[in-house]
């Protein structure tokens, strides 16, 4: 039970200086109305998102094998 309990503490000690060593870190929740500030995405970074890679082909998803296990 003892090792429970310095595990806890040792994990914790541990998050509470990896969080200290992150800078500008908000633990508040998710924002709403004023507050939620949103800046916008750099054009550099936007042309390289996974958002517009092409879509796989309908010949490679069905020849997945997950695809193969639901028949």
């Amino acid at each position: 039970m003892w090792k429970i309990v310095v595990g806890f503490a040792v994990f914790a000690g541990l998050a509470l200086f990896i969080l200290s060593k992150g800078g500008d870190i908000d633990m508040s929740g998710e924002k709403h109305g004023a507050e939620a500030t949103h800046a916008p995405e750099p054009a550099a970074a936007a042309s390289t998102s996974v958002a517009s890679a092409p879509a796989a082909p309908a010949s490679m998803v069905a020849s997945s094998p997950a695809a193969s296990a639901s028949k």
